[in-house]
């Protein structure tokens, strides 16, 4: 269901953000248009159940409060699917849409710059997307690093 077709890099500051409508955990699915006149983090993972992802989104999930200040909305994208997206959902207590990039396999991650083709992954990717969805911040971390929440807060506060 993705609506993007790969472009050959990643999307720049002050670029507008790819477009795409993916499936969620709950059955759902959201598009990027929809959000349009609030701010959005994406957040690409590689995986559910990893060690680093586990720890990267329950902190993003315990700190709900402060996205809601933004008036932020967060979602993770990976290419597991719906159910698996469920399951993790429910056993590390995630309160935000985890969205499947699972068909075809990475293609919004793609349309960000950000799939790893041979291995089947996304990159460990965030990136803010203001009210009128404009790229105003990115991070691209090594997938063994958890990046924490500070840059994202700090390019929430600058957005305001």
């Amino acid at each position: 269901m993705s609506d993007i077709i790969a472009p050959s890099r990643v999307p720049g500051v002050g670029e507008k953000a790819p477009n795409f409508t993916l499936p969620t955990e709950s059955g759902g699915h959201i598009s990027l248009e929809s959000l349009h006149g609030r701010p959005v983090v994406l957040v690409f993972y590689p995986a559910d159940f990893s060690p680093v992802c586990s720890d990267q989104l329950v902190i993003y999930s315990e700190i709900l409060p402060e996205f809601s200040r933004f008036g932020a909305q967060i979602l993770g994208i990976s290419v597991d699917g719906p159910w698996c997206h469920k399951a993790f959902a429910a056993q590390r207590q995630l309160d935000f849409p985890l969205l499947s990039d699972s068909h075809p396999k990475g293609a919004v991650a793609a349309g960000y710059g950000v799939y790893r083709e041979a291995q089947g992954i996304s990159e460990r990717a965030i990136f803010v997307i203001d009210s009128g969805g404009i790229i105003r911040w990115k991070l691209i971390a090594d997938l063994g690093d958890n990046p924490g929440a500070d840059g994202i807060i700090a390019a929430l506060e600058s957005l305001t």
